[in-house]
């Protein structure tokens, strides 16, 4: 066996897989406090509980795996996880709502495969499309915008209050309600100018949600945490669907700049659809991969039978993630495209 080591060129990164999961923490903050400001304490309540859970998740697996535990609870992953699957869900959703949504993540989508670079799935969105299957009451009981102090979200989260103190505190999310009355043969201006529920763009609260997880995503994208293609794309390929079919019927299509501003749009192109493990990785594969999310989106929640349609979208791109970049190799250096 030869001992000669090759030598230029060696690639050093710049940053590990702990300081790329700090700079995504960081930039979910603004997202967060806006939460916090619309919606009170339940959030962070929702966020300390999932991360103890997860931790306490992968650390187990890490023991029955018998790998080392301090190198892979240190490293964030499990940490973003949990952060994403708590902003994905209600806030004041039911703790074991949460916790069977984190344990799905960690044991199922991620440890079932080998765990953190082996995912075929982005394991948050695993979670919450079984919780939204399994649970769609739960699922679907968005909090209201009214601020919730600390032991008031609590109580919602862990003491499973009575029925008529939910609907106090629920409402139907924008969308939702946007659906059920376009079901009533009302026009979408109808519907945007006479609900309170609704802003200059989309949903009140979704509009600033979105506003907050823009400028954390934008931040990733100037750290080189993230590339620009796959959110581009998503954001493009569901802007211009909109446009073509608010063009063609505006009664009865939202507008594009609805589209951008409802729902988990901003989280889903900025923190979910861009996961290094389950997205595609080629220069041209991440367009194709971005654009393909963005038409799956519009075309759920135009035709499908969910309000948003983020998730579900993503974990059908993630199927297609080996083959786009199969397809789409970029050309090995030195050689010519015959070789």
């Amino acid at each position: 066996m030869s001992l000669y080591t090759p030598s230029s060129p060696h690639m050093h990164a710049d940053t590990s897989i702990a300081q790329v999961m700090s700079k995504v923490l960081l930039a979910l903050l603004p997202g967060i406090a806006a939460y916090v400001w619309l919606f009170g304490w339940g959030i962070v309540v929702q966020l300390s509980f999932a991360t103890l859970l997860a931790l306490g998740a992968e650390a187990l697996m890490l023991r029955l795996r018998r790998r080392p535990l301090l190198p892979f609870l240190t490293d964030g992953s499990a940490i973003v996880t949990a952060w994403l699957l708590c902003l994905s869900i209600p806030p004041i959703a039911p703790w074991w709502i949460t916790a069977i949504g984190v344990l799905f993540a960690i044991v199922l989508a991620k440890h079932l495969y080998g765990g953190l670079g082996y995912n075929p799935f982005n394991p948050a969105m695993v979670g919450y499309a079984a919780l939204l299957i399994s649970f769609p009451a739960e699922m679907t009981a968005w909090q209201a915008p009214q601020p919730l102090d600390l032991a008031q979200a609590a109580s919602l989260i862990f003491l499973a209050p009575p029925r008529e103190v939910l609907d106090a505190v629920t409402s139907a999310t924008p969308m939702d309600f946007l659906r059920t009355q376009l079901g009533l043969d009302k026009t979408v201006d109808e519907v945007i100018a006479h609900s309170p529920l609704f802003g200059y763009l989309a949903g009140k609260t979704q509009e600033i949600l979105n506003l907050m997880f823009l400028l954390g995503g934008l931040w990733l994208i100037k750290q080189r945490i993230i590339g620009w293609q796959i959110p581009v794309a998503m954001l493009a390929s569901l802007a211009i669907m909109a446009a073509v079919f608010h063009l063609y019927d505006p009664e009865r299509f939202a507008s594009p700049a609805f589209h951008l501003a409802s729902g988990a749009v901003m989280l889903g192109a900025f923190f979910i659809a861009t996961d290094p493990v389950s997205a595609s990785t080629t220069p041209r594969g991440r367009l194709i991969y971005g654009a393909g999310i963005g038409i799956l989106v519009y075309v759920i929640r135009t035709w499908g039978g969910y309000p948003d349609g983020v998730a579900f979208a993503v974990l059908l791109l993630n199927i297609c993630a080996p083959t786009i970049d199969y397809y789409t190799k970029p050309r090995v250096f030195g050689h010519g495209d015959k070789d």
